[in-house]
């Protein structure tokens, strides 16, 4: 084993150990397990930001007009064979909210100073402080955002059941899904979070998030919720974007790689790529 695999291994295995302790004093609840997404059957165009309503147009998203029209041109250059307002699909992070919508499993690790959701999609990790610190002078922006949390007693008995989340200071460019619901170009989106399990079922998880964003006409919430598996020893999928992504984008348009290795147009009337750098018979 390398080094560097051995100390990720050295830090997962302390992490779990730290949330296992955690759950375990009764102060902090126990999220250990496999969370995937609460998908609707039969509902069309999922995954998507609000779960109980299809993708894209179908989310109702209280959009400006400038940025309804984002989302109109990202439905028709998908239409014509194009990426839309969905850059993921290159190889980018997601980032907040897309990260959240754990289309693949999710894992939650809960320790005092901080809380982790691995990812292993797009995205990989979330960090949540919740050590009591304020917000930076100034936030190195990221797609995933700075989260700062806060336990609560809600039932006032002792034991905290609710974690409220803030996260600010973002990179783009990010969208709700992959229809191209669009977040603000200017990427000064906060999110605000509850996060906590459900009382009459311990096995789903809800993750109250209001969305704050210039795209948007009023701040925007919708309930996600999270299955969790019951198997204890349920395998760990893995997935990388880039692993035998056949979508290339030169010079600002987005080709397909074909099954015998060659390029091909994602439109029709696609011009070829600049070959200025090649020479040529």
């Amino acid at each position: 084993m390398s080094k560097g695999v051995s100390i990720a291994v050295a830090f997962a295995t302390l992490a779990l150990t730290a949330s296992g302790a955690a759950a375990q004093d009764g102060k902090y609840p126990d999220w250990r397990g496999q969370w995937s997404r609460f998908a609707v059957p039969g509902l069309p165009g999922q995954p998507s930001h609000d779960q109980t309503k299809p993708w894209g147009r179908g989310q109702q998203a209280p959009l400006t007009p400038e940025y309804q029209a984002v989302l109109e041109a990202s439905i028709a250059d998908q239409a014509r064979g194009g990426l839309g307002n969905f850059p993921t699909t290159t190889g980018r992070a997601a980032g907040m909210p897309h990260m959240m919508m754990a289309f693949i499993p999710m894992e939650f690790v809960v320790t005092p100073d901080t809380t982790y959701i691995l990812v292993g999609m797009y995205d990989h990790f979330r960090r949540i402080f919740t050590d009591g610190r304020d917000w930076p002078g100034e936030i190195e922006p990221t797609y995933a955002g700075y989260s700062i949390g806060r336990w609560v007693d809600a039932d006032r008995d002792g034991h905290y059941s609710v974690l409220e989340v803030e996260t600010r200071g973002f990179k783009g460019p990010r969208a709700y899904d992959e229809l191209g619901l669009p977040l603000a170009f200017d990427n000064q989106s906060i999110f605000r979070e509850r996060i906590y399990r459900d009382k009459a079922n311990p096995n789903l998880l809800h993750d109250e998030m209001t969305t704050i964003d210039h795209a948007l006409t009023r701040p925007w919430t919708v309930d996600k919720r999270y299955v969790r598996n019951p198997d204890g020893k349920a395998q760990w999928p893995e997935y990388y974007i880039t692993d035998a992504n056949a979508q290339v984008m030169i010079g600002g348009h987005n080709y397909f790689l074909s099954a015998d290795g060659l390029l091909m147009p994602a439109q029709k009337d696609e011009p070829p790529p600049d070959l200025r750098y090649f020479k040529t018979r």
